[in-house]
């Protein structure tokens, strides 16, 4: 890249993917990603983690024209943190969830070839469609979709390119959550994923954005995907995978609530009358859509207040759903479940998740969940009776979720999160109890599968928390429980003033750099600018502007196409129109593009295994399981309180704290500088975060604490010798112990400095000597010495022309080198 006052071009900077274009008032801008962190891995498909960005001015500075305005609305484009919580993956597509991607693999490929064609100028590769078919099966076909655009956070970024680039520089990202953590079964390692994908339609903060607009997309609208897979087989043909998707989003009407006030919380008011639920139609409508029948929907509002307050909206929703319900066919009506959660957990005599795991089995059953194989021999062999009442659609190659669970509370957040954790717990159950890995589909509490599978959805509960509440969350699974210890209620105060402060001061300017980086907003002169409209009601309800071309019916209600084909969701139905939303590329088989094993071994990187993902990511065995000798390692154990593997290390932030503290003990680096930790560093540019994945989870840490406290730690961490070694060793030993070690120690002394040729028996070896023959390659063998064996003439020419070649000093090449080379150019290119 080349500017004013320099020649030619140099490196700018080294990136990952290009997010986007975005232009204010001035020229384009590009902005790309310069540090990545991998987060899950998926069929051998990465999922990265943006870490850093940076925003480049494409014009040159010579005909540049600045505008007084620009560095502001730079400013606001820049509010938007993309190293925080957004995603992307080369080769999967995060926006639709694993039964969409899986049922697309399966299509017939001879439907998808008669009825979708891709244009030559598509494809910047001349060589693309020469010799697949005539080079007998030496081709791969691939099938990529259409991304769903309500999850797509750079869509509007990337439009302008759309249809000028290849489709592969175009590189979509979701805006949520994603962890991945591993579950041991004696060895056998079991991935549970977690993946949130936030909704870029009517996108905002907590009392700016409330209910819907007015083409039914609601606020706060997350779909939350858990995937469960054998990590022993990592390819999609012949893995096992199974995945299970809910959602939350808030209540489908027309209300707002009035933050002027400066009230903790503030009046609910319904904005407009809208007796035929039109908005509401038009959000189930997409639900029915993308994940079929029955849509059921868990009310958690309260019931009965003393003030109307929440109430206000149960009875408007319950309304809706009665006059849609009117329309649907029996069998396809939405089921609405209302539950006032806040006030069972008040009472001292019910137990919330009791009663809500009865909300969950029943969902869970209606819904069914997506697994890519038939039912094992194990469900056969040891019949269970909820297996057999499961709901979802049968298919020859597994099982299908049709419909899902929506759950909503006011805000969708503390309690929404924990009962979305109920009903995973759930469905997770049924998952392992598909895979065979389990001998009845039920989890207990305090077993280490659960207590993974809860802090997988404690942090995505923060996370969601803080993007869109700007405060972590309140109220947990424990405290429903009732077995926070005391500290969390001063946590939960602090995180309740978080959450006001953000909400009067902060989520104003938050919302502005939304507008701006969706595109909700786009500057032009001679209009207003962002910071001077005094409301964004008129971007997100675009009836506001101008009357819309045609209006629904107030009792067909929904699209004709989708009612055809419930329950199965429409988009993952085998028709015309579904097909041309896909595209068929061709490869070769030898391309690395589809080498699944280079992609995830990455052979050409030299990497160590305390850095592999796999190995660092959060491990049931490591993490949770107790460190005595003794205990069953089965992760389907119920557990002690005291049992636990984090019992004796404290919890996650001071684990993550003491890991930190002691590397930088140990190697106590120089502080880095501003400039270096910049998104526009040059050094820094281009890095692999992947390493940096699990700081907290690579090794055992240490707790640091005070001199003060030293007895309290000794005392909690110093177990008795029997617990730990199996054995007391301060009392004496056994005389069958004593003849076993000297019988050891005569050994060692037999075998000193013998060496392979004389192996005869010495005639007066003591009784009871246990007597081997040496049966190594090596000539001189034995504890204390090797002898290394001779390498032959053929291995030393290769190591010397390997040491030789790198040195610049090739060899010349032989009749194999030569045919094996024009064999690749012919598959290759010919």
């Amino acid at each position: 890249m080349g500017q004013k006052g320099s020649s030619g071009l140099f490196r700018a900077v080294s990136a990952f993917g290009v997010v986007g274009f975005v232009r204010f008032l001035e020229g384009y801008y590009i902005v790309l990603i310069t540090k990545r962190r991998k987060m899950a891995d998926i069929g051998g498909h990465a999922i990265y983690k943006i870490e850093d960005t940076n925003m480049i001015y494409i014009p040159n500075d010579s005909v540049r024209i600045t505008h007084p305005d620009e560095a502001r609305y730079l400013r606001i484009f820049q509010n938007v943190d993309l190293s925080s919580n957004f995603y992307f993956s080369y080769s999967y597509d995060l926006s639709h969830s694993l039964q969409y991607n899986l049922t697309v693999l399966r299509m017939p490929l001879e439907m998808l070839k008669s009825e979708t064609t891709q244009p030559r100028q598509e494809s910047f590769d001349i060589f693309e469609d020469e010799g697949l078919i005539t080079q007998g099966g030496s081709g791969v076909f691939g099938i990529s979709s259409e991304p769903y655009m309500k999850y797509v956070w750079n869509g509007e970024l990337l439009d302008i390119i759309k249809n000028t680039v290849h489709r592969d520089w175009l590189l979509y990202i979701i805006h949520g959550f994603c962890g991945q953590s591993k579950l041991l079964i004696y060895g056998r390692p079991v991935y549970v994923t977690l993946i949130a994908r936030r909704s870029s339609k009517f996108a905002g903060t907590r009392f700016l954005k409330r209910g819907a607009n007015c083409e039914g997309d609601v606020a706060n609208e997350v779909e939350t995907e858990q995937i469960l897979c054998d990590a022993s087989v990592m390819s999609f043909t012949a893995g096992s995978y199974s995945s299970y998707v809910q959602v939350r989003g808030s209540v489908p009407l027309y209300w707002s609530q009035d933050i002027s006030t400066m009230m903790p919380k503030p009046p609910i008011t319904l904005d407009q009358a809208d007796p035929f639920a039109h908005v509401a139609a038009l959000h189930f409508d997409q639900m029915l859509q993308r994940f079929g029948s029955p849509i059921i929907i868990l009310n958690l509002v309260k019931e009965r207040e003393k003030r109307k307050h929440e109430r206000i909206l149960s009875e408007e929703l319950v309304a809706a759903v009665t006059y849609l319900n009117q329309f649907l066919p029996p069998e396809h009506t939405i089921i609405y479940i209302p539950w006032d959660m806040a006030k069972y957990t008040k009472s001292k005599l019910c137990n919330v998740l009791d009663r809500l795991n009865v909300i969950a089995e029943s969902v869970v059953k209606k819904t069914g969940f997506f697994v890519n194989r038939p039912d094992s021999y194990c469900s056969i062999l040891r019949p269970d009776e909820k297996w057999n009442e499961l709901g979802g659609c049968v298919i020859a190659t597994g099982r299908l979720q049709t419909g899902v669970l929506r759950t909503n509370c006011v805000d969708c957040l503390d309690r929404t999160n924990t009962a979305q954790f109920m009903v995973g717990k759930c469905a997770l159950a049924y998952q392992l109890y598909s895979l065979g890995l389990i001998d009845k589909p039920n989890l207990q509490f305090d077993t280490d599968a659960v207590r993974l599978f809860e802090e997988l959805y404690e942090d995505h509960g923060d996370t969601l928390s803080l993007q869109y509440g700007g405060s972590q969350l309140v109220h947990r699974v424990k405290t429903y429980r009732k077995i926070a210890p005391w500290t969390q209620h001063s946590k939960d105060i602090m995180q309740t003033l978080s959450r006001y402060y953000s909400n009067a001061f902060s989520d104003a300017d938050r919302q502005d750099s939304i507008n701006l980086f969706l595109g909700v907003f786009h500057p032009s002169e001679g209009k207003p600018h962002l910071w001077e409209l005094p409301t964004d009601f008129y971007l997100h309800h675009k009836n506001t502007m101008r009357l819309l071309p045609t209006r629904r019916s107030y009792t067909y209600w929904w699209t004709p196409e989708v009612i055809k084909h419930l329950p199965l969701p429409y988009d993952e139905v085998i028709c015309a129109a579904n097909l041309k939303k896909l595209i068929v590329k061709k490869f070769h088989k030898y391309e690395e593009e589809i080498d699944i094993h280079n992609e995830f071994f990455r052979p050409y990187e030299l990497s160590s295994f305390d850095d592999t993902f796999c190995l660092a990511m959060t491990s049931s065995a490591r993490d949770f399981m107790p460190k005595t000798v003794g205990i069953d390692p089965s992760p389907f154990t119920v557990r002690k309180p005291d049992e636990t593997g984090k019992s004796v290390l404290g919890n996650k932030s001071n684990r993550e704290e003491a890991v930190l503290q002691r590397k930088t003990a140990a190697s106590a680096p120089p502080p880095p500088s501003e400039e270096a930790v910049s998104s526009s560093s040059e050094d820094d540019s281009g890095t692999d975060r992947e390493e940096e994945g699990s700081v907290s989870q690579r090794s055992t840490p240490v707790k640091m604490t005070d001199t003060g406290d030293s007895a309290k730690v000794t005392e909690n961490v110093v177990q008795p010798m029997k617990e730990v070694y199996g054995i007391n060793l301060s009392d004496g030993l056994s005389e069958e112990d004593l003849s076993i070690y000297s019988r050891f120690v005569q050994l060692g002394q037999r075998r000193h400095k013998q060496d392979k040729s004389s192996q005869q028996l010495c005639s007066r070896c003591p009784d009871g000597v246990i007597k081997l023959t040496p049966i190594s390659t090596f000539s001189q063998d034995n504890i204390y010495e090797v002898q290394p064996p001779r390498v032959d003439r053929k291995s030393t020419e290769i190591f010397q022309a390997h040491i030789q070649a790198s040195q610049g000093i090739m060899q010349p090449l032989g009749k194999e080198d030569t045919s094996m080379y024009r064999e690749y150019i012919r598959n290759r290119y010919l």
